[in-house]
């Protein structure tokens, strides 16, 4: 999960990690000095010993993963709890490879999971998983060219083609992640919202209100309000984030599920968390990377696009439409299904993503 206010192009990849990444040499971003936009070159000397000692272990961390020799090994960025490497293997290979300097349990499990399922519906291309373990991942190195209309049109029937491969049921086939946040859940196991009974969300509780609470499960506004909205407000209402009168105003959306949440719709296929740094472009192709990958709705890979501005964004939507075409009032639907991540930034980044949050709930109240 990333977005223009902390850097997240550098990851995106597979390709030319570190390019366009204006938070790659951010200490706080990952792997302290591993992305350093001159880290590849000469670096200060304080920095060069460090590296020299982190690299012989990654070095033996890769090898195991891949089974494979590991020839070299560059920085390439830096993000969340993570470095980026470019590293070649003594076969040839280049491999883009995320290192932590712990244990971080599932988070690149889920990833590589994710990568390979998405890669099941032979739609989208993606990365070639090579190996993992809890603290670091390596996938096909891809290097990167410029968008035109022509591979922006391929992506977005691409992106139809994959999202109507279906999935089982909403929600993720595994303990899944969004960035470093848990994002593991099933249908199963959601609430489905009242909207005609009153009774607020308590910030910063532990069960929902009964109020909001009615038997059954399964349709994807309830999925969504139960296990992609209220768990990141209450993230972000305890941390301080959102004042009082900002979750009630989330709470209204939330209340009112069932008119914002448009026709129902299967469960699809989808990225997660396909904002245009997790749109690799190379060999005329939109390529997805670091998927938060997960059962959910069509028109949130769509609103996610939109979020920080995919390039020929125009073309996508066109020919995602000619292959499969969207329900109508979709674009109004656009902020409520915009909701989710810019809760997931306001819990990873703080009060800057405050206002974008209560515009994307103000904007999808009105539109309902």
């Amino acid at each position: 999960m990333n977005g223009p206010a902390e850097g997240g192009a550098a990851e995106r990849g597979a390709g030319d990690q570190g390019a366009g990444d204006p938070a790659a040499g951010d200490p706080g971003a990952g792997d302290p000095g591993a992305g350093d936009p001159g880290a590849g070159g000469a670096a200060p000397a304080a920095r060069v010993p460090k590296l020299a000692r982190r690299v012989p272990e990654l070095a033996r961390r890769l090898e195991r993963i891949t089974g494979t020799e590991v020839r070299d090994i560059r920085p390439a960025g830096s993000q969340h709890q993570w470095a980026h490497y470019q590293v070649t293997l003594a076969d040839g290979r280049m491999v883009f490879a995320k290192a932590a300097r712990e244990d971080l349990g599932g988070v690149f499990e889920a990833e590589a999971r994710g990568l390979r399922w998405l890669a099941d519906a032979h739609a989208v291309p993606l990365p070639e998983v090579i190996g993992w373990d809890t603290a670091t991942l390596a996938v096909a190195w891809l290097p990167q060219q410029d968008p035109d209309q022509h591979a922006a049109e391929q992506f977005g029937r691409d992106l139809a083609v994959l999202h109507a491969s279906g999935a089982e049921r909403f929600g993720t086939p595994w303990p899944g992640f969004i960035a470093t946040l848990p994002l593991g859940d099933r249908s199963g196991d959601t609430v489905t919202v009242a909207t005609d009974v009153p009774g607020p969300v308590t910030a910063g509780a532990g069960p929902a209100s009964p109020a909001l609470l009615i038997s059954g499960a399964g349709d994807w506004g309830s999925w969504y309000a139960g296990k992609r909205l209220l768990p990141y407000l209450r993230r972000a209402a305890g941390t301080g984030v959102l004042t009082g009168s900002d979750t009630r105003l989330i709470e209204e959306v939330i209340s009112r599920m069932g008119s914002l949440a448009g026709p129902p719709e299967p469960p699809r296929r989808i990225h997660g968390d396909c904002w245009s740094g997790n749109v690799l472009w190379s060999g005329g192709r939109g390529w997805l990377v670091d998927p938060a990958a997960q059962g959910g709705h069509r028109e949130t890979d769509l609103a996610m696009l939109a979020l920080f501005g995919a390039p020929h964004l125009d073309r996508i939507l066109g020919a995602y439409q000619e292959v499969a075409p969207l329900a109508e009032g979709w674009r109004a639907r656009v902020p409520l299904h915009q909701l989710h991540p810019l809760l997931v930034h306001a819990c990873l980044f703080g009060r800057s993503y405050r206002e974008s949050v209560l515009a994307a709930a103000g904007a999808a109240l009105a539109a309902g």
